[in-house]
């Protein structure tokens, strides 16, 4: 199974992310380990990303994920994939595959992080983050989880309905 948990950075995905890889046996993958350095240094300077500065990142990402789907290798990769043609373009490098949407209020996940240290993504490029974020639509395979919870809980969560829904489209929708 190719999945790949998306939402807001500080949602969480990076945490439950492995929890996921370790309960289901598969690769590991931190998205944000693909950005460029030209990303990295946007970022620390409180720059926004745009378009132009996602689709190479994405595109190694979609690389990867071909790769582990040709191999016939689990994966579990973490992307903000906050637009549909992100998604997209990620589906476009292994059609299988599955995303787990980490959904949280602002506030809370703005709260984390401030807590959060030595990261990259500052909190006041959270609001960017909101607004770029097209939430997946039934027609794109994705489960919607809260991030409210323990890591734990939401992870069992997922493991529970992704077996309850191995199909990567929804029922109506093939």
């Amino acid at each position: 199974m190719l999945l790949v948990v998306m939402g807001v950075s500080g949602a969480g995905k990076t945490t439950i992310g492995r929890l996921l890889a370790e309960r289901m046996g598969a690769q590991f993958l931190e998205g944000d380990q693909f950005h460029p350095p030209a990303n990295i240094s946007k970022m620390r300077r409180h720059e926004p990303l745009e378009d132009a500065d996602r689709w190479p990142w994405l595109d190694r990402l979609a690389a990867e994920l071909s790769r582990a789907e040709a191999k016939g290798r689990g994966v579990v990769l973490t992307c903000s994939a906050l637009k549909r043609s992100y998604r997209d373009r990620l589906r476009s490098g292994a059609p299988s595959l599955r995303f787990i949407y980490l959904r949280g209020e602002p506030g809370v996940i703005e709260a984390r992080l401030r807590q959060r240290q030595g990261h990259f993504m500052p909190p006041d490029l959270l609001a960017s983050q909101f607004q770029a974020l097209e939430a997946p639509r039934l027609d794109e395979a994705a489960l919607t989880v809260s991030i409210e919870g323990t890591p734990e809980e939401i992870a069992t969560v997922v493991v529970a309905r992704l077996a309850a829904s191995p199909s990567p489209i929804p029922p109506g929708l093939h």
